[in-house]
């Protein structure tokens, strides 16, 4: 018998986190920390069963049945063995009620369920978010009969009562310019709204409820006309014959997610406010849908990251194992420093989330949330590909082979670079939370984060970067063009700036108590620059672009 490597072991998700239990202990209070180690003990329990899983059968996808044997229309969907897990592992423990109790603390402990369960879950993390959302928009409504009838279902702890909820915003035409959306609302004879068009995209079909984009009939073009829907999609047991699938999405990655097509042919429908200004009305969910992104992004660095320190102790190579190559040791601390630092960047938004929305915000932070919450989906969604690619290469072949189901870790990173808004357009978005002093936010909490900093090298490397991005945007305040074409360094920079104070602070909190990986972290993070504006040409950019 010829040699046979050992494959990477995955430790236990929680029990083996050094960096999840310093932020807990750092940031919440000791009682409500012990009230959820149960649920965290039992997630990462469970996310460890699914990965031996995963490693011991193929990985399925989703069946779109559109017929029965009898000419029937169906369109019934057979999910993977994670997706119907999921309704009571997530109301089990809620992962998703967690959010909306009466605490400041309550988005933190949600994330930390989130982060635990979302590479287990096979992305039904997906629906999750998007039924987060949902139940945020509807209590932003004030539609009372809305409230009433779907939240205690969104919100439920029960699996026999819970309903997911779906997001149809997507069309072929418009994509992330959702002025364009041709589905339209129209009154019935009896006053009933119903809804008629294509939705392109529809990331959780299988839900019992969505929110989606449609123009009443009779109503002006552009996005203002536009109105929110609430809508049903059961009958019973069975799916409303309004809601036609046309076909599941053949994707580059998360096959286990039923990403459908649908067609929208009377689906009775209800509005959740005024009948126009939707988009308007959708803006509560983005906070949560793009947190929930920086999150499972984050989730899956973690991930890829532990696979590959794993490997590094058990392949041999050149006469001694991967960790002990100084090449292959420095390339795994960069990952990891620079993993740390999105996982700071992540939890400090889910944490401000919490405070925001009960009240326990300081007066900037509002503010703060709007600017940070686009910066941390759209810079942990590059890293989580760019960091599993590298992950990838850690593994030699092996990591490109299939069956060692190491290639599905960047397949899947892709769709947070996509999902809820690509990179460019979270950047112009965070062009737009700039407006007003939010930048000036911004220095008021990096200045609190490094208030007690005992690193000074990284304090004065975080205000150069930030001093020069603060003179870029002042510089080309009139020159929109300008100020357009490096949105993406402008915001990699001010992610960068946040992400290091954010480490310093916690190296000031872990120092007393022997933290010094901590202190490595920040100073590996600096060390690899903080400034990510580039030069930018229109007349380059134009003969570039040009006829070749």
């Amino acid at each position: 018998m010829g040699f046979v490597q050992d494959p990477p072991q995955l430790a236990h998700p929680y029990r083996e986190d050094r960096l999840l239990h310093a932020m807990l202990a750092r940031a919440l209070p000791p009682a409500r920390r012990a009230a959820l180690e149960p649920d965290l003990q039992a997630l990462g329990d469970y996310a460890l069963m699914a990965w031996q899983r995963a490693c011991r059968t193929t990985r399925r996808k989703p069946v779109l049945t559109q017929w029965d044997a009898w000419g029937n229309r169906v369109d019934r969907i057979e999910l993977t063995e994670a997706w119907q897990e999921g309704p009571p592992v997530t109301t089990r423990h809620a992962v998703l009620a967690a959010g909306h109790e009466a605490s400041e603390h309550a988005r933190l402990e949600e994330f930390a369920r989130v982060y635990l369960y979302h590479l287990a879950s096979e992305f039904y993390t997906c629906p999750l978010a998007m039924t987060d959302g949902a139940a945020t928009a509807l209590k932003a409504s004030g539609n009372r009969a809305l409230i009433d009838r779907a939240l205690p279902h969104l919100l439920s702890r029960d699996a026999a009562t819970f309903w997911l909820s779906g997001q149809w915003m997507t069309e072929t035409h418009g994509g992330s310019d959702v002025g364009h959306t041709e589905t339209m609302a129209r009154q019935d004879a009896s006053g009933q709204w119903r809804l008629h068009g294509r939705k392109w995209f529809s990331s959780a079909v299988v839900g019992e409820v969505a929110l989606a984009l449609a123009r009443p009939e009779g109503a002006g073009e552009g996005t203002g006309a536009l109105a929110l829907f609430y809508v049903e999609t059961m009958d019973g047991a069975r799916r409303k014959p309004e809601l036609i699938i046309d076909r599941l999405k053949d994707k580059l990655g998360t096959h286990e997610l039923p990403t459908a097509e649908i067609h929208l042919d009377g689906l009775p429908a209800w509005p959740l406010g005024e009948l126009a200004h939707g988009v308007r009305q959708v803006a509560p969910m983005l906070n949560i849908t793009r947190t929930w992104n920086a999150v499972c992004a984050t989730a899956s660095m973690a991930r890829a990251l532990t696979l590959a320190r794993d490997y590094a102790t058990r392949r041999q190579a050149f006469g001694k194992p991967l960790i002990a190559q100084p090449l292959h040791a420095q390339t795994l601390a960069d990952m990891q420093a620079e993993f740390e630092a999105a996982f700071a960047l992540t939890f400090e938004v889910a944490h401000l989330l919490g405070r925001v929305e009960h009240g326990a915000a300081q007066p900037h932070e509002a503010a703060l949330l709007r600017l940070l919450t686009p910066l941390a989906k759209l810079w942990t969604g590059k890293m989580a590909v760019k960091l599993c690619s590298e992950a990838l290469e850690c593994f030699g072949g092996a990591g490109y082979i299939e069956e060692t189901g190491l290639p599905q870790l960047l397949r899947d990173a892709q769709v947070y670079a996509i999902w809820e808004g690509t990179t460019n357009v979270l950047s112009l978005d965070s062009l737009r939370a700039l407006a007003g002093d939010n930048l000036g936010a911004l220095r008021t909490a990096i200045e609190g984060w490094l208030a007690d900093s005992i690193n000074a090298h990284a304090r004065q490397a975080i205000h150069a970067a930030l001093d020069a991005a603060t003179v870029h945007v002042n510089q080309h305040a009139n020159q929109r063009d300008a100020l357009e074409a490096n949105a993406r360094g402008l915001a990699f920079t001010l992610a960068r700036c946040a992400a290091a104070a954010l480490l310093a602070r916690h190296d000031t909190w872990a120092a007393p108590h022997g933290g010094a990986r901590s202190g490595a972290a920040l100073r590996r993070f600096v060390a690899h620059g903080l400034l990510r504006l580039g030069a930018t040409d229109a007349t380059d950019t134009a003969l570039l672009l040009g006829p070749h």
